[in-house]
């Protein structure tokens, strides 16, 4: 029996844009563009079960895809501590060893927030839980997608800085045993690529 795990990117927000440690509502233009794309979403949702981060972004961009998800605290966006609500650039002037640390080490958590190590085990564990035949769809934040990836793939931690993962994409997942296979970044239909 296979696992099937489609993972899709929130549309795009003031914060997304801004590299800002934040949640926040999709802008105009994000909207616009996860409700161009409706239809292909929740017509692939039959028999699945569909969940999304619990964050504003991602539960709106369940919406606008005419997605009826459960928010699930295992997809949570990374801890960021004292980090939340600042722009990566600010916290770099600032804080430019803390930053260093935190992008080279992946046990490191310098803002006193969750490591990305710590958020690799908890994405990890959810998905190592899924029942053999279960069939999932989740609109996730842009770093639980590339935590899952990481943890699916069997790859290193470092490798997390190395994957983008665009606006209303979907990554996808399948496999059984620990052993999964990766298709990523296939935008929804009309999506920026």
């Amino acid at each position: 029996m296979t696992t099937r795990v489609t993972l899709i990117s929130p549309a795009l927000s003031t914060a997304l844009r801004e590299a800002r440690f934040a949640d926040g509502p999709l802008d105009a233009a994000g909207l616009r563009q996860a409700e161009a794309v409706r239809g292909g979403a929740a017509d692939a949702v039959a028999g699945q079960l569909v969940f999304t981060s619990p964050s504003l972004r991602c539960e709106q961009t369940a919406e606008a895809l005419g997605l009826v998800a459960e928010p699930l605290p295992e997809l949570r966006t990374c801890g960021m501590g004292r980090w939340r609500g600042l722009r990566l650039d600010e916290v770099a002037a600032t804080e430019p060893q803390a930053v260093a640390a935190w992008l080279a080490d992946p046990a490191a958590a310098p803002h006193g927030g969750e490591s990305l190590e710590a958020l690799h085990t908890r994405v990890g564990h959810w998905l190592d839980a899924l029942p053999a035949d279960a069939r999932v769809l989740a609109v996730a934040e842009p770093d639980v997608v590339r935590a899952l990836t990481v943890h699916a793939i069997g790859a290193p931690a470092g490798v997390f800085w190395r994957l983008d993962v665009l606006p209303l994409t979907a990554t996808e997942l399948s496999g059984r045993n620990g052993r999964w296979n990766l298709r990523g970044g296939r935008p929804l239909g009309g999506a920026p690529e």
